[in-house]
């Protein structure tokens, strides 16, 4: 079967192509065209990568009618407008795994029948992807997050610049390999050797995000008495400071009596961030920092191997990054959406 069209219709096909999004329009538009060139159905077929009947299909209703459009799947014509628009406002709002549950969904709400095919493509119309969502706590407050936001901003414009605010947190990185992306070639499939050693470092550092310098020590355990070590080392850190500011979490240790005492002891006054609040403590993004820097993809063959990597990284790594890092680490705090739980 072949296709003879005249100079006018192959331009006006070419130029539909040029400004058509339905990609099944796409394919019907270039068959003709491929058939006008005088392509046989199976070169056409290979090429567009359809069935040699589908072609067929294609040439005959567009022979009969100049039939372009399919009569399946993600058509406007099957939802109003407002209905479109609340779908899509339900979609940023519930999170579908499947598309059947999606169609589910449609026909219970608007009694309209789709196809898995038509609502995939309807779906990428509109914007969405196949893709994971971003994971929050599920016990994060966004209100107290915004107060917080709040007392931050003040405490940074009120705070005399002789006394310095650090951002402190606790970390335990461990020796198993942390196996992340990487540029590989297409096709090859790269090994990597693993191991799921549970032993780890426990650390417990804090950020100052003006000068950008780092204070970390390495602890037996995280715990009261390590935080005051810390509070030790910022007074050493800042000899003539009146007052320290350290931000932290909520962390039993932070709070307990000896370390309230201790905070005293060395002029730290302590500001807490709402509970699960990862997102407003900057050494977070420290921590991740360090795992690209020394851990991912990196096989140890010792705990004292990998101690070397992790405080190579803070010694002398981080010196020379700190100031090209601030796009990264700073405090333009990351404000957390409402989550959804489907």
């Amino acid at each position: 079967m072949k296709i003879k069209i005249s100079p006018e219709d192959r331009k006006a096909l070419i130029e539909e192509h040029k400004q058509m999004r339905d990609k099944r329009i796409c394919d019907r538009i270039k068959a003709v065209l491929m058939s006008d060139d005088g392509f046989d159905l199976v070169t056409i077929a290979r090429v567009l990568l359809l069935h040699k009947e589908t072609i067929r299909t294609h040439l005959e209703e567009y022979m009969k009618s100049q039939k372009l459009k399919p009569e399946n799947g993600g058509s406007y014509t099957h939802l109003t407008k407002a209905q479109a628009d609340a779908l899509v406002s339900h979609l940023e709002q519930n999170t579908y795994h499947k598309v059947s549950d999606i169609c589910s969904f449609v026909l219970n709400t608007y009694g309209v029948t789709y196809t898995i095919s038509g609502m995939t493509f309807w779906l990428h119309r509109e914007g969405f992807a196949y893709k994971f969502p971003k994971k929050i706590p599920a016990k994060a407050d966004s209100l107290k997050q915004l107060e917080f936001i709040k007392v931050y901003e003040v405490l940074m414009n009120t705070t005399p610049e002789d006394e310095p605010i650090e951002f402190g947190d606790a970390v335990h990185p461990t020796i198993a390999t942390k196996v992340t992306s990487g540029w590989i070639k297409k096709g090859i499939n790269k090994p990597i050797s693993t191991i799921a050693s549970r032993s780890r470092i426990n650390l417990f550092g804090s950020l100052n995000l003006e000068t950008m310098s780092v204070t970390i020590g390495e602890y037996e355990t995280i715990d009261s008495n390590a935080t005051a070590m810390h509070f030790q080392k910022l007074r050493a850190k800042y000899p003539n400071a009146k007052t320290i500011h350290l931000i932290l979490d909520n962390g039993g240790y932070n709070k307990s009596l000896e370390t309230m005492l201790a905070a005293e002891k060395y002029n730290v006054k302590l500001h807490f961030l709402p509970p699960y609040s990862p997102n407003l403590n900057p050494i977070e993004r420290l921590w991740k920092l360090m795992n690209e820097h020394a851990r991912n993809n990196v096989v140890f063959k010792s705990l004292k191997e990998f101690k070397t990597a992790i405080m190579t990284f803070f010694d002398v790594t981080w010196p020379n990054i700190a100031m090209s890092m601030t796009g990264r680490i700073n405090d333009n705090f990351e404000k957390l959406p409402a989550a959804s739980s489907i």
